[in-house]
């Protein structure tokens, strides 16, 4: 079932879709935007796919593909890299360039935020390309801080309330 914000809706994918999106062959009722899925979503697939393969169903800790409301296009993904362990989880995020700088990638992130914290995840994590300051921002709008970095990414953190 299809999460809604909004503006978005957040469609947890299944095996299926996943495939679709992976060899970018949408299917008869996917509408995808033009430059949708970029090179991050597939990447993303590929962990989700692979997962799937090993540990079987994924959701609520898989895979959701960012869609608009006001027009039905698929814009990104969200998704977990993995179940939890010990109430901590990681996430990572994109949006296609068309979709970029209107707010979707924060109000996404907040609501998977809810949908962990519903799940008993205490704690979130993410990281970030040391100069993707989009990403950067938009983890500091949804309350993460940055605890760590390394020569090629800075590491975040966010602490959920039970």
């Amino acid at each position: 079932m299809d999460t809604r914000t909004a503006r978005l809706s957040l469609h947890p994918i299944d095996e299926l879709e996943g495939r679709r999106i992976r060899d970018r062959a949408p299917g008869t009722d996917d509408t995808w935007a033009a430059d949708y899925p970029f090179d991050g979503d597939l990447a993303a697939i590929g962990g989700f796919l692979r997962a799937t393969e090993q540990n079987g169903d994924q959701r609520p800790f898989g895979y959701y593909q960012i869609r608009r409301q006001s027009d039905g296009l698929a814009v990104g993904g969200i998704g977990f890299k993995g179940r939890p362990d010990d109430d901590v989880v990681e996430i990572g995020y994109g949006l296609a360039p068309s979709a970029r700088g209107n707010g979707y990638a924060t109000e996404a992130l907040m609501t998977v935020m809810q949908i962990a914290a519903a799940h008993g995840v205490t704690t979130i994590r993410a990281d970030t390309d040391l100069d993707n300051v989009a990403s950067q921002r938009t983890l500091a709008k949804a309350g993460f801080a940055q605890v760590g970095a390394d020569s090629e990414l800075y590491y975040f953190e966010a602490q959920l309330a039970r």
